[in-house]
């Protein structure tokens, strides 16, 4: 562990001193180190500077400033949250938020044939400050969360270029991602702030987020948690709600909602139907045996079951973090090497889960963010070890 890693947990355990969640009990089953990738060990890095498991390849898509190849369509600067959307020719669309301040702004597209090759590109969302995160919705749009004090939640078309319609109702805040429950259409928020809340929004229609209810998490002494109603044009700091120290990505399966705190260097699970609330990667607990440190954006590959967590810093990985026998299992399964003024943005899988794509925000030199597509055995991976 080197010298700056010793500091973030000395830190972190600092911050965990206070406050309910802060006094959770570290519990050392809160996740497991893989000696090796779920893949085996990492290669060598390849000419960008991307390490990946054997048998698993990168290619670099779009690079911001640079004209997409075959469009006439520049990339935009500091890529960060993504997902993905099928199209009705088998194809899909990768959306990538534009993280850049004074209102630079917005969401753009790469669109993809059914064999995978770039036909289009364009803009969703333009004007807007420092989107972060955000996600995808069931009924097929895009809400791009900014992340500032003032910060909105738009919601885009993903297959066509155009503009944003913003949601107010999701709340005025440091925003940072938005995870759709697909059976009721309630919309899990989290905040990017050390006093940050978790967040639903309760549509009073399915899909229609013109009208309905935003609340905000208290944590119980059980570990359940209820849900308080609270305004919407400021962020909420009530005693009757938790906080949770800097509230990352998000991502919904099976009824559960996944969730990372970057401050505390966890990643969170709660059971939408039971209301449970629980660590499932803890850093500060596994102290030495950690390998994933200040984690950010999330994602879930649907085929296996397994999460993939972006690190803000750290070792600029992409960890995942598989279920195996009762525990999460992390793992490196892409790291960039001499991305050093970087951080791993915007990871999501293909419909068919056997395409990666995954940014470095900044790139290489430090500015010019780039964008990846990475192909491998990602379907065996609930038979590695």
């Amino acid at each position: 562990m080197d010298q700056s890693r010793r500091r973030w947990l000395q830190c972190s355990g600092a911050l965990c001193a206070t406050g309910l969640l802060g006094s959770w009990p570290h519990l050392a089953s809160a996740g497991t180190r893989a000696k090796a990738g779920a893949f085996g060990p990492l290669e060598a890095p390849d000419a960008h500077g991307v390490q990946l498991p054997a048998g698993f390849n990168a290619r670099l898509l779009a690079s911001s400033g640079q004209f997409v190849r075959g469009t006439n369509f520049r990339w935009h600067a500091a890529p960060d949250g993504g997902a993905t959307f099928a199209t009705p020719d088998r194809g899909w669309v990768y959306v990538s938020n534009a993280e850049v301040s004074d209102h630079q702004g917005g969401v753009s597209a790469l669109r993809f044939d059914s064999r995978g090759e770039i036909v289009a590109a364009y803009s969703i969302l333009t004007g807007t400050t420092r989107n972060c995160a955000g996600g995808p919705t069931p009924w097929g749009t895009w809400l791009s969360c900014e992340e500032v004090a003032n910060g909105m939640v738009y919601e885009c078309d993903p297959l066509r270029s155009g503009q944003g319609i913003v949601r107010p109702l999701l709340g005025t805040y440091w925003h940072e991602a938005a995870a759709v429950d697909p059976k009721t259409g309630f919309i899990y928020l989290t905040e990017d702030d050390q006093e940050g809340r978790l967040y639903r929004f309760r549509p009073q229609f399915y899909g229609q987020l013109d009208t309905g209810i935003l609340e905000a998490a208290l944590v119980g002494l059980d570990r359940t948690i209820s849900w308080v109603p609270v305004p919407t044009d400021a962020p909420y700091r009530g005693d009757d709600s938790t906080a949770f120290a800097r509230g990352e990505g998000a991502w919904i399966a099976a009824d559960n909602l996944y969730f990372a705190t970057t401050a505390d260097h966890r990643v969170w699970a709660y059971s939408i139907r039971t209301s449970h609330l629980e660590v499932i990667y803890d850093a500060i607990a596994l102290g030495e045996d950690a390998i994933l440190y200040e984690p950010d954006n999330l994602t879930m590959h649907a085929q296996t079951g397994a999460l993939l967590v972006a690190e803000d810093a750290g070792d600029l990985q992409l960890i995942l973090l598989a279920p195996r026998a009762g525990r999460w299992e992390a793992a490196p399964l892409v790291r960039f090497e001499g991305h050093g003024g970087s951080e791993v943005t915007g990871p999501a899988f293909s419909p068919d889960g056997t395409r990666l794509y995954v940014s470095s925000q900044r790139g290489r030199d430090g500015e010019h963010g780039m964008t990846f597509e990475i192909t491998g055995p990602f379907l065996g991976l609930t038979r590695k070890s």
